[in-house]
């Protein structure tokens, strides 16, 4: 009889264990107009079990999976998507630009979401906030654009995420 209720506890606790569901919410999120938000939606449909919900407003995602690492992948697919944002501590949000810590003449950004005219807007605030920058190439609907001046390249990107894009840092 111990044998069947000690089995029973332990099955009950394993089952409460499985429906334990990871949310984490990234906030500050590039989310202008409603192709941004698919944007994301599509980042995060690459990863089996996650589900995304954007609050366009707000500027947040709220990510939920049936565990942490499948939360985490979809964090790096949004980022990979060409948007940032700030963790609620659940993630871990990384700079993978690739940017160095260094005073450059010209960069070209690759894979930062310009789908509007308001997301160039946001990058162009970004950009032209940074010291020493002189002038970017940034467009709607580029796949790459190339910032100049006498700037530092990790500050550059500094400031794309605070503005809530990622990106690459090319030559």
């Amino acid at each position: 009889m111990k044998r069947i209720l000690l089995a029973a506890a332990l099955i009950i606790s394993l089952a409460g264990a499985a429906a334990a569901e990871t949310t984490a919410t990234l906030g500050n999120v590039h989310l202008c107009c409603k192709a941004c938000v698919n944007g994301v939606t599509k980042a995060v449909g690459k990863v089996s079990g996650v589900t995304a919900t954007c609050d366009m407003k707000a500027g947040t995602v709220q990510l939920s999976a049936a565990d942490a690492a499948a939360v985490q992948k979809a964090v790096d697919a949004i980022v990979a998507a060409g948007y940032f944002g700030t963790s609620d501590g659940a993630v871990v949000v990384k700079d993978n630009s690739g940017a160095k810590d260094a005073k450059i003449s010209s960069l070209k950004v690759s894979g930062v979401h310009l789908c509007c005219g308001k997301c160039v807007s946001a990058v162009d605030d970004a950009v032209k906030g940074v010291k020493g920058v002189s002038a970017h190439t940034a467009e709607k609907g580029s796949e790459s654009f190339t910032v100049t001046g006498d700037f530092n390249a990790k500050e550059l990107f500094a400031a794309l995420h605070k503005a809530g894009f990622a990106g690459k840092a090319g030559k």
